[in-house]
């Protein structure tokens, strides 16, 4: 009885030291983001995803930005466009509430 608890115990130590881990990160924007803010924005999602981590980019909107729902999409297809080497899309840019939501995943 006590032979087989260890066996076990091996089992799921094992079995845990060959999981890949991963956090999800999350970049936050604003869909009347400046070049220069855009691009610190980016270079820390390039480093996320080396660092083997998801990013969950969430644009908000405020007050009348509500109403160019197109400006925050471009700004994520901007960034899709630029990031596609390294990372693939984990879920599309979709529009809940007041924010704009895609999760990126490294290749």
């Amino acid at each position: 009885m006590v032979n087989t608890n260890i066996k076990f115990k091996k089992k799921q130590a094992e079995a845990k030291k060959k999981q890949k881990t991963f956090e999800v990160k999350e970049v936050k924007l604003r869909p009347g983001i400046e070049d220069h803010d855009y691009g610190v924005k980016l270079k820390s999602i390039q480093r996320f995803l080396s660092e083997g981590d998801k990013v969950k980019i969430t644009l908000r909107f405020k007050g009348r930005e509500m109403a160019y729902h197109q400006r925050g999409m471009d700004v994520l297809k901007k960034l899709e466009s630029q990031i596609e080497p390294v990372a693939k899309i984990e879920q599309v840019p979709t529009l809940e509430g007041k924010h704009m939501i895609m999760v990126i995943a490294p290749r």
